[in-house]
């Protein structure tokens, strides 16, 4: 039952990634307005009749959100049900619901302020990094989910507590590299999509300004994270940290060709899949990193058994 369940998380964590991907499709083709500010209904109604094209688009991603809730909802139960008490998989499941309900709250706030297709107001641009943030989070969440209930593994303190700073160190900055590519990747629609020109808007001419600051930090953690996998990385770990260090490069590049295209919707979303790949590597190098088989899940309950 374990495996199964562990193997259900790592495809519910596939499963949010397309989630996620159909989002910023909404967001780049302005189809975010296609229900209105309606929700959680769409137009007024539960199923829009004759919906336009943006309003399908945009019920595709409520209904693909609300099938994910589903999902969540259901792991957590299956997570409690199959783990013993105080296991990883339980802390982390329940993390998991708790992202999910604030990614559709987030969701929702976009949608009934308005901050959607030409919106060009200060605070969509501070909802639109907190959304990223908590989309990070979620995956975060998830990962570690399947991590725990693959692995078996018993959350205690780590051995190797010299790598804690490193660690978070580099976690942060692609967090906050994470932030400003949201920030970069609102004024890109607000511009190539929408339309908006920096000389009739204050804060589109600030977001073409900031444009600069996204990759000149992105290029100083990747310097970051390559050191941190070539001082840390232990055989365990070596593969994860290649791969982080080769996605983060070719990140690099496509966001050098997103300019040069002017981020137009295919390389938008590509740019976006790249971001959750080396997130989503990160949170496992950080992982395999840190913990270390204790005691197998039949050891804990055998532990719990008077």
């Amino acid at each position: 039952m374990k495996t199964k369940l562990a193997r259900a998380a790592w495809l519910l964590l596939g499963y949010t990634v397309l989630v996620i991907l159909w989002g910023a499709y909404v967001r780049a083709t302005g189809a975010g307005a296609g229900c209105g500010n309606y929700w959680p209904l769409c137009n007024g109604e539960i199923l829009p009749r004759a919906p336009r094209l943006d309003t399908l688009v945009e019920l595709i991603h409520r209904i693909s959100s609300g099938l994910l809730g589903i999902f969540v909802a259901a792991l957590v139960v299956s997570a409690f049900r199959v783990f013993p008490k105080g296991h990883g998989t339980r802390k982390a499941a329940l993390w998991t619901a708790f992202f999910v309900v604030t990614e559709a709250l987030l969701g929702a706030g976009l949608v009934r302020f308005e901050w959607v297709v030409a919106n060009d107001s200060e605070a969509r641009i501070y909802v639109m990094g907190f959304h990223l943030v908590n989309t990070f989070l979620l995956l975060a969440a998830l990962t570690i989910t399947a991590w725990f209930a693959e692995a078996e593994r018993e959350v205690t303190l780590p051995k190797r507590q010299e790598l804690w700073l490193p660690l978070g160190l580099v976690t942060l900055a692609v967090l906050v590299v994470g932030w400003t590519g949201a920030i970069a990747a609102l004024g890109d629609t607000l511009v190539f999509t929408a339309g908006l020109r920096p000389e009739d808007s204050p804060v589109v001419a600030r977001l073409v300004a900031l444009r600069f600051y996204h990759p000149t930090m992105a290029i100083a953690v990747f310097v970051g994270i390559a050191i941190v996998v070539w001082r840390f990385a232990s055989s365990a770990t070596r593969s994860y940290g290649h791969a982080l260090v080769g996605l983060f490069a070719f990140q690099l590049a496509l966001g050098a060709l997103n300019v040069y295209l002017q981020a137009p919707v295919w390389m938008q979303i590509l740019h976006l899949l790249v971001s959750d790949g080396i997130w989503i590597t990160l949170v496992l190098f950080c992982l395999t990193s840190l913990f270390s088989p204790t005691r197998t899940l039949q050891q804990l309950s055998d532990a719990e058994t008077p």
